[in-house]
C-alpha cells in the first residue's frame, strides 16, 4: 500500500515578494553576554540570532542582507527601535547518506541555512524585559491546513527576553533554549511517524513542549516591512478541521516532556504549518517562551515498521496466519515473531514473513512482531489472538410453496462458549423486512423462485461466522410419483404412489381404494388415467398416472439359430410383458431380463415365460452349436542361427492359411520350410462348412537361438617350457585340434606347454551351443626356443604405409609388462605404456617428429615371476 512522505518544511519571505516561496523556515534564539559595557549597572548585552531555512539552489538575490530586527517593549508593546542585521554565515544541510527505513532515495540538498547574527546588543535593564519580532509575507500556495489562498498570509517570528520584574532572581540575565539546525529528517505520512522539537537549554532550566499558534504578519501590499507591527500578533487561518493545537489533526501529538511529535500523519499530499512552543521554566516559574515554525510537507514513501491490527477470533482450526500490516519497503527487512506459546519450544517464533502457528490448545495469546533492518530500524507490534475453533455455522429450512410460511432451524455448533446471537436475511427482494434475530424463524414468501437465506453468529467467545443456502420457493407444492405409466391384467389390483405435502385427492373415483392418500390402490377393468391433486394451505398442484389394462401377454422369441461351439449368443424376444423367465439357468448371465447372454457348448433349447400380474405367455428357442474347424500347428521347434525347420500342420476343413507368409517357402502346404532369422510365431487357420461361420486357429512359434560366436584368443608367442592359459568363449561345449600340448582338449581353457621340436601351433576351437549350434576360431601360438626376453627393433618408419610404422616391444615368455617408455635425446618422455604390443608412432602432442634417435626402456615380469628390465636405442627414419 502507498504511504505518504512528510519533509519538515517553513516558508516566509526574506526580500522582496518575487523571492517569497523560497523560504522554508526559521526560529529567534538569544544568548545572555554580561553587563553592560557603558553602563555596567543599568545595562545588559545580548547576542541574538535568527536561523532562516530556504530552499537549496537560492540565489544570492534571493537571499536579503542586510535585514532588520524590531524591539518592542514587553509590558506595553511599544516600539523600542530597529537593529540593522547582516548575515554572517550561508551553508547547505544536506543528507549524505539514504535512510534504510524508508523506501526511495533520501541523499540530497534539503535546505540553505542563511544565519542573521547580532552578536552584541546593550539594552537598559527593565521590569517588563523586550520582544524581538521579524515579519515577512508571504507564504507559499497550496499549505493543506491553512484557509485558501495561503499565499496571501505572511509570517511574524518573535521571542521574548524577560525583565527583571520576572520572580526569578536575575530573570535578565537567561539565556533561551536553543532548537538544533537539524531538519532533514523524511516521515512517511498515512502511517506512523516520529519527529523531534527537542531543545537544549545553557541554564538548565525545566522544559514544556506544546503546539501554539503560528502567526501571521506582512501583506501583499507591504511584503517585507522594515519595522515589525507592534505585539501582540494575530494566528494564522486555519482550516477546519485544523488548528494550532492540531496542526497535523488529532491523529497528530506532541510530548511535553520531550518535544517529540509523533501519530499518524494526514493522507492529503500537500503542507501543513506547524508551530511548536518551548516554555522555560525555573523553580516552577515561567522565564519565556520560544517558538520555532515549520511547515510540514506530505509526499509518496513507505517506512519500515511493524503494525498488527487486531484479529477477530480464530474459529475454523488451531492454526493462524499472520503478516505485518505495513507494506515494508526494503529488501532484506528481518522479521521476528512470537506467538505466545512458550510450551511450543521452538515452533514458537519464526523469521519468516508471514508465518502460520499451529497452538495447541484454545485460548487467548499475545503475538509480537519485531523488525528490522540489519538490526537497525528495529519497529515492534503486539496483538491478542482468540483461539476457539469448532465453531460451524448452519440451518435447515422447511416449506415448498410462496404462500405458506418457510421455517428455518439453527443448528450452529460450537465447542467453546455458547451461541449467542442470530442474524437472519431471508432473501426476499420484494421487502427489507425480510430479517429475523430469532434463533428458529419462520418466513412467507410473496413470489415463487430461488431465494438466497443468510444466517450469521455469534458466541460468547467472539466467533462470528455466516451460512448462506439458496432454497427453491414453488408457485406450487411438489409431486413426486413412483411412476407415471404402468400395465396391470385384467382384474388385478395395483398400488398407486405419490409423495409430497398437503392432503391428496385422486380422480375418478372407479375402482379405487383410499382416494385420499398418497398410496390408493386401483383395479380398473380398461385402460384408465388416474389423476392426483395435492393441497397445501390451499397451494395447489395436479399429477396423473396412466394405468394400462391388458387381457393376455404378447411374446415371441426370436428364432432358432447356430453357434460356433463355447461362443456366446444373446437371446431376446418381443413382448409386453413386465417379468421374465428364462430356462433352463445354466450359463446364462441373467434369466430374468428379456435378452440374457448364454455361453453353451451343446446344443439347448430355452424356454421364456412373460407376466403382467396373473397373466403369462410361453415361447422357446432353440441354439444348435457346431464345432469349431479344428487347426493344429504342431510342436513348436527350436533351431540354430542361419538353418531352417519344416512344419507340420494339421486341420480339418476345406481350406488353410498360414500367417505370415514371411521365410516360408510355400505357404500353401501344410509342411512349408521356414527360414526365419529371429524367433517367429506363425498361425494356422482352418476352415469348413459345416455351419461354425467362424475358422479355427493355431499357433507355433519357431525359437531362433541366438547366433554362436566363437572366440580362441589372440595370437601370441611362448617360449620352450613356458605354460600358456588358453581361454575360449562363446558357448557351452569346447574343442580344440590339434591336441598338441594341451592338458585337455575338451574344455574351454586347457594349459599348452611346447618343447624345443614345436615351433609354432595354429589350433582350431569349435564352439556349441545348449542345442548343438556350432562355430569355430583359430589361434596360432609360435613357440621361442630362447629364455624369456623382449624384443624391439632398432628403426621405424612411420609414414604410414602400414609396415613398420609404430615401435613397441616384442615379449616372449612374459606374464606383465611394467611399462615401455621412449624418451628424446633430452631426458624427455615422450611416450609409455603398460600394455603388451602397444607402441609409439613417432609422434609428440600430435605433430610427428623428424628422423633422429630415440632412447626406449622396458620393465616386465617373466612368467617365472622374474623381473626384467632393458634398454636400447631406435631410429626414427622419414
Amino acid at each position: 500500500m502507498k504511504r505518504l512522505l512528510l519533509v519538515i518544511t517553513t516558508i516566509f519571505l526574506l526580500s522582496a515578494p518575487s523571492y517569497a516561496n523560497h523560504i522554508k523556515g526559521g526560529f529567534f534564539s538569544y544568548r545572555y553576554l554580561g553587563p553592560g559595557t557603558t553602563d555596567p549597572v543599568n545595562n545588559i548585552r545580548y547576542r541574538v540570532t535568527l536561523t532562516v531555512y530556504m530552499l537549496c539552489g537560492a540565489t544570492p538575490q534571493q537571499v536579503s542582507d542586510p535585514i532588520n530586527f524590531t524591539i518592542f517593549n514587553s509590558g506595553n508593546g511599544q516600539f523600542v527601535q530597529n537593529v540593522n542585521v547582516s548575515k554572517t554565515s550561508e551553508y547547505d544541510l544536506n543528507k549524505l547518506f539514504d535512510e534504510p527505513c524508508i523506501s526511495g532515495d533520501q541523499r540530497g540538498c534539503y535546505y540553505k541555512i542563511v544565519v542573521y547574527d547580532l552578536p552584541s546588543i546593550e539594552l537598559p535593564r527593565t521590569t517588563s524585559g523586550y520582544i524581538f519580532a521579524y515579519q515577512r509575507c508571504c507564504r507559499i500556495a497550496g499549505i493543506q491546513n491553512l484557509v485558501t489562498p495561503s499565499s496571501s498570509i505572511g509570517n511574524t517570528f518573535t521571542i521574548t527576553i524577560p525583565g527583571t520584574a520576572v520572580a526569578v532572581p536575575n530573570a535578565e540575565t537567561n539565556s533561551s533554549p536553543l532548537f538544533p539546525v537539524n531538519d532533514s529528517a523524511v516521515v512517511c505520512g498515512g502511517s506512523a511517524f516520529s519527529y523531534s522539537f527537542n531543545a537544549s537549554d545553557i541554564n538548565g532550566d525545566s522544559l514544556s513542549y506544546q503546539f501554539c499558534d503560528a502567526l501571521q504578519g506582512g501583506d501583499m501590499t507591504n511584503s517585507a516591512p522594515a519595522t515589525a507591527a507592534n505585539p501582540p500578533y494575530n494566528s494564522v487561518p486555519y482550516a477546519s478541521p485544523f488548528s494550532g493545537g492540531q496542526p497535523m489533526g488529532p491523529s497528530v501529538i506532541i510530548n511535553p516532556l520531550t518535544g517529540i511529535i509523533s501519530g499518524i500523519a494526514p493522507g492529503l499530499t500537500g503542507e501543513y504549518v506547524v508551530c511548536v512552543c518551548v516554555s522555560e521554566y525555573r523553580n516552577g516559574i515561567l522565564l519565556g517562551i520560544t517558538r520555532k515554525e515549520l511547515h510540514i510537507q506530505v509526499k509518496d514513501c513507505d517506512p519500515l515498521i511493524a503494525n498488527l491490527n487486531p484479529k477477530q477470533t480464530t474459529c475454523d482450526g488451531f492454526a493462524v496466519t499472520f503478516q505485518n500490516d505495513v507494506n515494508n519497503p526494503v529488501a532484506g527487512t528481518d522479521y521476528l515473531w512470537t506467538f505466545g506459546e512458550p510450551s511450543s519450544g521452538t515452533a514458537d517464533t519464526s523469521i519468516l514473513a508471514s508465518p502460520s502457528h499451529t497452538y495447541a490448545l484454545a485460548g487467548t495469546y499475545t503475538v509480537k512482531l519485531k523488525v528490522s533492518l540489519a538490526g537497525l530500524c528495529v519497529a515492534t507490534a503486539t496483538l491478542q489472538v482468540n483461539v476457539f475453533p469448532g465453531f460451524f455455522p448452519g440451518f435447515t429450512s422447511a416449506g415448498s410453496c410462496f404462500t405458506n410460511p418457510f421455517r428455518f432451524t439453527d443448528i450452529t455448533s460450537t465447542s467453546y462458549g455458547v451461541v449467542d446471537s442470530w442474524s437472519w436475511n431471508f432473501g426476499d427482494l420484494t421487502t427489507l423486512a425480510d430479517t429475523s434475530h430469532q434463533q428458529n424463524p419462520q418466513w412467507t414468501y410473496s413470489t415463487p423462485g430461488t431465494k438466497t437465506v443468510t444466517l450469521r453468529v455469534t458466541n460468547s467467545k467472539g466467533c462470528t461466522d455466516v451460512a448462506t443456502f439458496d432454497i427453491n420457493v414453488l408457485d406450487k407444492p411438489v409431486i413426486t410419483l413412483a411412476f407415471n405409466d404402468t400395465l396391470i391384467c385384467r382384474n388385478d389390483v395395483i398400488q398407486l404412489n405419490a409423495g409430497g405435502t398437503g392432503v391428496f385427492n385422486w380422480t375418478p373415483a372407479v375402482n379405487i381404494v383410499n382416494s385420499n392418500t398418497g398410496t390408493p390402490t386401483v383395479s380398473p377393468t380398461s385402460t384408465t388415467r388416474y389423476y392426483v391433486n395435492l393441497n397445501d394451505n390451499g397451494c395447489i398442484n395436479r399429477d396423473s398416472v396412466q394405468v394400462r389394462v391388458v387381457n393376455a401377454v404378447t411374446l415371441r422369441a426370436i428364432n432358432d439359430t447356430t453357434i460356433c461351439q463355447g461362443d456366446a449368443v444373446q437371446l431376446n424376444a418381443t413382448s409386453d410383458g413386465l417379468t421374465f423367465n428364462w430356462t433352463p439357468i445354466t450359463n446364462l448371465n441373467n434369466p430374468n431380463i428379456i435378452n440374457p447372454v448364454a455361453v453353451i457348448n451343446n446344443t439347448t433349447t430355452y424356454n421364456v415365460i412373460a407376466r403382467i400380474g396373473s397373466c403369462s405367455a410361453t415361447d422357446q428357442v432353440v441354439v444348435t452349436t457346431v464345432p469349431y474347424p479344428i487347426a493344429n500347428a504342431g510342436a513348436d521347434p527350436i533351431i540354430c542361427y542361419n538353418t531352417s525347420v519344416q512344419l507340420n500342420g494339421v486341420m480339418s476343413g476345406i481350406r488353410f492359411t498360414w500367417s505370415p507368409t514371411s521365410y516360408l517357402n510355400n505357404p500353401n502346404v501344410l509342411n512349408p520350410v521356414s527360414s526365419p532369422p529371429r524367433t517367429t510365431q506363425y498361425i494356422l487357420t482352418a476352415y469348413d462348412t459345416l455351419g461354425c461361420p467362424k475358422p479355427g486357429r493355431d499357433t507355433v512359434i519357431v525359437t531362433v537361438l541366438p547366433r554362436v560366436r566363437a572366440y580362441a584368443g589372440r595370437d601370441t608367442t611362448v617360449v620352450v617350457g613356458q605354460p600358456l592359459q588358453l581361454n575360449g568363449t562363446g558357448g557351452v561345449n569346447y574343442l580344440w585340434s590339434p591336441a598338441t600340448g594341451l592338458s585337455n582338449p575338451a574344455i574351454f581353457n586347457p594349459i599348452g606347454v611346447y618343447n624345443s621340436s614345436i615351433d609354432s601351433v595354429r589350433y582350431k576351437l569349435v564352439v556349441t551351443d545348449i542345442a548343438g549350434c556350432a562355430d569355430s576360431a583359430f589361434l596360432t601360438v609360435r613357440v621361442f626356443r630362447t629364455n624369456p626376453y623382449i624384443f624391439v627393433p632398432t628403426a621405424f618408419t612411420p609414414n604410414n604405409d602400414g609396415l613398420n610404422d609404430v615401435v613397441r616391444p616384442i615379449a616372449v615368455g612374459m606374464q606383465e609388462i611394467k611399462y615401455f617408455s621412449v624418451f628424446n635425446r633430452w631426458g624427455q618422455r615422450v611416450f609409455t605404456t603398460t600394455m603388451d604390443r602397444a607402441g609409439w608412432d613417432g609422434r609428440i602432442n600430435g605433430r610427428f617428429q623428424d628422423s633422429g634417435v630415440f632412447v626406449w626402456m622396458v620393465s616386465a615380469i617373466d612368467y617365472t615371476g622374474k623381473p626384467i628390465f632393458l634398454k636400447g636405442t631406435v631410429a626414427l627414419i622419414r
